[in-house]
């Protein structure tokens, strides 16, 4: 267990989470990096999501967690959580031996302090509120990513990403397939983005569109060529995944096709040029099958959005 450096206290953030949980969460990761300057700031969060340090900035080391723990790290000054409602990541923390614990109260773990949980509240705005609460100042539009660079294309491409986390949040392939044929038709220079766990339905959905084999860029980039490719990109059609919060971070406009989760709670922030499409209707995020509100969302609703949004596909 790595234990606090000598000489220099420690700020340990437990966020074990995914893409768009740990851009989410940027807001609050930069105010506690400009709250205690000379600590040395440790991310509990997954080692893949390690890439993107750099173009948040502040954040001098990251210990391999996913989940809300167990914490591998040892009486850090300050430890905060990030992660969830509790009570496991209180818990996990709590047996980090912090010097001080910020966290939301938990009615299953006494003695617990903080604000109580409030499942209607923005994810962004969340822990920006948590942190206020302990008397430091959040902004939760401070989310814009550094430059990532150039990209591995050209730039200019129209990024369709149909992946999701749960196949609650997916849109059907086939649907994805006929927005970008249409763009293809309109002279836009398409491409398939996706995790390596994703390179069988990016390759379905560019063979539906007739997209060649190089356009399909699934497993095929990582985290910082990814942020550079969405940079550079013209456009972002996506689901409500990690790549929405990535395209809102580096301020390419998207957009995003919500299911059973409203934009409300998960979506951009509002004045920035981004289209979020929601049916009105909540449902489970983990289930197993498209919900019924994403699958209201049709072709020519998202090719509509499209064309508003920067005059994407207008002749």
């Amino acid at each position: 267990m790595a234990l606090e450096e000598p000489g220099r206290p420690v700020l340990l953030a437990l966020r074990g989470l995914g893409l768009g949980d740990l851009l989410a969460s940027v807001p609050a990761l930069r105010a506690l990096r400009r709250a205690h300057p000379g600590h040395h700031f440790v991310l509990a969060t997954p080692a893949y999501l390690g890439g993107l340090l750099p173009l948040i900035g502040g954040v001098d080391e990251l210990i391999d967690v996913s989940g809300p723990g167990p914490v591998p790290y040892a009486s850090p000054d300050v430890a905060v959580n990030l992660h969830g409602s509790g009570p496991e990541s209180i818990q996990a923390l709590r047996r980090t031996r912090p010097g001080r614990l910020l966290t939301h109260t938990h009615p299953a773990v006494p003695g617990s302090d903080g604000p109580a949980w409030n499942a209607e509240t923005h994810e962004r705005e969340r822990w920006c509120s948590l942190l206020d609460w302990y008397g430091i100042a959040a902004d939760p539009d401070d989310l814009a990513l550094g430059d990532p660079g150039p990209g591995p294309l050209p730039g200019g491409e129209v990024v369709i990403h149909p992946g999701a986390a749960f196949p609650a949040r997916q849109w059907p392939p086939d649907r994805f397939a006929q927005v970008a044929a249409e763009l293809v038709r309109e002279g836009h220079r398409v491409v398939v983005t996706g995790g390596v766990t994703e390179i069988a339905l990016a390759r379905h959905v560019a063979a539906l569109a007739g997209l060649p084999e190089e356009s399909v860029l699934a497993g095929r980039t990582n985290l910082p060529e990814l942020a550079a490719l969405t940079a550079h990109a013209s456009l972002v059609v996506c689901g409500d995944t990690g790549m929405a919060h990535l395209a809102t971070a580096v301020g390419t406009p998207s957009v995003i096709l919500y299911g059973p989760i409203p934009p409300a709670l998960w979506g951009p922030p509002p004045g920035r040029p981004h289209i979020a499409l929601w049916a009105g209707r909540r449902g489970d995020p983990h289930g197993d099958t498209p919900s019924e509100g994403l699958l209201e969302i049709g072709v020519p609703e998202v090719l509509d959005a499209v064309r508003r949004l920067r005059g994407v596909g207008a002749r």
